[in-house]
């Protein structure tokens, strides 16, 4: 028996409204067989710092309106037709507004990167969540790499004794230094170091941020955030059995299916946990910028915000 579709609706117009749409309502031999399917878009004005040109706004709206999906006036629309919510708005700041509806509806809501601008509103999401008994997930498509899966588990190189990775970096200056791009090769770090971080460190220059953090056990895992020359994803897992390379970028296909799984079963794919340190690691960074390369502790980094 075929499992029924899930409705989806979508809030924001972007590059992942389209691309995810696409890989979700995919039909015939495209088809990966997914329980998920978005049946409708709400795009809120944007930003104009952030915010995509008109013309690839249409490119967007053209994409999912081939894929069946009706485009709604609101985002109570949005809630309505749907059994679970994908956040893709292009902008971590006005995520804490529009998620609330969704959360006070009890739908389960996928949030794009960045999760908000700040860590403040990342932990008040959370709360939001926690108070209305709603999970919410978010990732980046680099935690799904087909190596970065395998490595807690102990295969690849062993036991992982560190790791480091890389990826782009622009600044973008109403959010968190890292939140904006630099979330990818962090999330890519996160997904084979786990939780754990003790502190972090930044250095940082017109090009390049190197940010290390220091694990429990004393293990390191770096990021080099690249603004200058040639830019891509990647990085290198060190362990007792080897050193191999993690974090190239493969595609939205597996991101995908986790959020399909997500919607299918309930269970998150990332804890909150986890997710609130990546971006206590990150808001930590900017803070060691501040204060000329200082390690700065990712606990206190934390429990300094009062929600």
């Amino acid at each position: 028996m075929i499992k029924p579709k899930i409705s989806v609706g979508i809030i924001g117009l972007s590059v992942h409204s389209a691309d995810f749409t696409e890989i979700l309502n995919a039909e015939g031999a495209n088809s990966g067989g997914y329980n998920s399917k978005v049946v409708a878009i709400y795009h809120p004005k944007g930003n104009p710092d952030v915010e995509f040109s008109e013309e690839r706004l249409q490119e967007f709206a053209e994409r999912i309106g081939k894929q069946g999906v009706s485009t709604v006036n609101s985002i109570d629309e949005v809630i309505e037709k749907s059994d679970a919510i994908m956040l893709l708005t292009n902008d971590g700041r006005p995520h804490l507004e529009q998620v609330l509806p969704v959360l006070k509806a009890g739908k389960l809501v996928y949030i794009d990167k960045p999760l908000a601008e700040n860590l403040e509103n990342v932990l008040k999401i959370f709360h939001e969540a926690n108070r209305f008994g709603v999970k919410v997930f978010s990732s980046s498509a680099l935690r799904y790499g087909s190596h970065n899966t395998v490595i807690k588990a102990g295969e690849y190189v062993g036991e992982l004794l560190g790791a480091q990775t890389y990826g782009p970096a622009p600044l973008q200056k109403s959010h968190v230094d890292m939140f904006w791009d630099g979330i990818h090769g962090i999330e890519s770090l996160y997904s084979v170091m786990g939780t754990g971080c003790q502190t972090v460190s930044r250095t940082s220059t017109n090009g390049t941020d190197m940010i290390v953090g220091n694990w429990a056990g004393d293990k390191l895992g770096y990021f080099r955030g690249i603004r200058m020359g040639k830019v891509g994803f990647g990085g290198t897992v060190f362990g007792t059995n080897g050193i191999n390379s993690i974090g190239k970028f493969e595609g939205y296909q597996r991101l995908v299916r986790a959020i399909d799984g997500f919607f299918t079963t309930g269970k998150l794919p990332v804890e909150p946990e986890e997710t609130i340190e990546i971006y206590a690691f990150m808001e930590a960074a900017d803070e060691s910028k501040r204060q000329g390369g200082k390690p700065i502790n990712i606990s206190d980094t934390i429990n300094r915000i009062i929600i």
